[in-house]
């Protein structure tokens, strides 16, 4: 009966120092948060070690929970790892929130909640700590934990949209950014961004949906406006282009690889009066514009090829395309624009020396 008496006895000392080491370990804890002392943060520590030696108590929800709040907190408030432990502390809360279950969670809802937000916070120092090595791999995966504590607000979706483009896993990215998209408060940045990732994987069409979409969104907004003449240009729509190149020249109106645009646009539709106003623009601008000299000395050309007896016609056909030739003296498509001329107008010396040089262009 003694032994049975002692035994009771034991199990009550140690379940009493196990209640003492808990409630030393809270009151520790419970100065840190209103001080921010990591010394009462390394004491709650201690204490909370302490009454964590037996498996019950290592089982036991409330001891569990503090544990969690305690090394959450070592794990973010003491980034340098001043206090030693023989793990991480991320790590040691992870391992303190898998003994708990689902029921002890929501019967800890606030409590849990600080355990999250501290995790979080220490995985947005590692990723910062990472991209300050250009480690966009590391800082990548830290964000993930970050989502994976579902506290996936805009900033951790972004910083995960981007990492995934330096990463290259762009079908990720796109993922992402479809999030932000749909949160509806999206900039015309995020389009953009959105953009470069399509045309990475090559989805022409994607990238023409996403700049039509913003260009709905933000009607007045140039980058938008002017990605979307590109893309237009690059796919050879030059019927979209015509409604809305005025509007990008506008912005600028000294630009000439726009006033070009322009006028290529508008010759390709057959607005050729519109044409010739934006090529003469061009040549205003740099009268040395090889393209601009030979679209409008082809206009004219046709113009003269089609009435001999439009002397204006032949004029300035005759000096556009000398222009050009000058610019560029071994250009096939001058050459043969002159040839044509040449042939037109009965200058036929000038028509032999011509075809003489495009004999010794085409042999070489």
């Amino acid at each position: 009966m003694r032994a049975l008496t002692s035994g009771v006895l034991l199990c009550i000392s140690v379940a009493a120092a196990a209640q003492s080491n808990y409630k030393e370990s809270s009151n520790s804890f419970a100065f840190f948060t209103q001080t921010g002392d990591l010394k009462n943060l390394e004491s709650a520590k201690k204490f909370i070690d302490a009454a964590y030696q037996t498996r019950r108590d290592s089982s036991n929800t409330r001891v569990n929970v503090l544990r969690a709040m305690i090394y959450s907190s070592m794990a973010y408030a003491d980034s340098t790892r001043t206090i030693k432990n023989p793990k991480d502390p991320i790590d040691i809360t992870y391992d303190a929130l898998a003994k708990l279950k689902p029921r002890d969670l929501q019967n800890y809802a606030s409590e849990t909640k600080y355990v999250k937000q501290n995790l979080a916070a220490a995985h947005i120092y590692n990723a910062n700590k990472a991209l300050g090595k250009q480690d966009y791999t590391a800082a990548y995966n830290s964000y993930m934990r970050v989502k994976q504590l579902n506290i996936a607000n805009y900033d951790v979706t972004y910083n995960l949209g981007l990492l995934a483009v330096q990463t290259k896993q762009f079908e990720a990215a796109v993922g992402y950014y479809d999030q932000l998209l749909k949160a509806g408060d999206a900039t015309a940045e995020r389009y953009l961004e959105l953009v470069n990732i399509y045309k990475a994987l090559g989805n022409k069409q994607s990238v023409l949906n996403t700049l039509q979409t913003a260009r709905t969104k933000f009607p007045e907004n140039k980058a938008v406006l002017m990605n979307l003449i590109q893309e237009f240009a690059q796919n050879n729509e030059y019927k979209a282009i015509v409604p809305i190149i005025d509007e990008a020249i506008r912005y600028e109106p000294q630009n000439i690889e726009l006033n070009y645009l322009a006028g290529y646009a508008n010759e390709t539709v057959g607005n050729l009066d519109i044409a010739k106003k934006y090529y003469e623009k061009t040549l205003q601008l740099n009268e040395n514009n090889y393209e601009s000299n030979l679209a409008l000395g082809l206009i004219y050309l046709n113009d003269f090829l089609r009435d001999e007896n439009n002397g204006e016609a032949q004029y300035n056909a005759q000096n556009l395309l000398l222009k050009a030739n000058e610019i560029r003296p071994y250009d096939v498509n001058a050459l043969k624009s002159l040839s044509l001329y040449y042939e037109k107008s009965g200058d036929l010396a000038q028509l032999d020396r011509v075809k003489l040089l495009l004999n010794q262009l085409s042999n070489n």
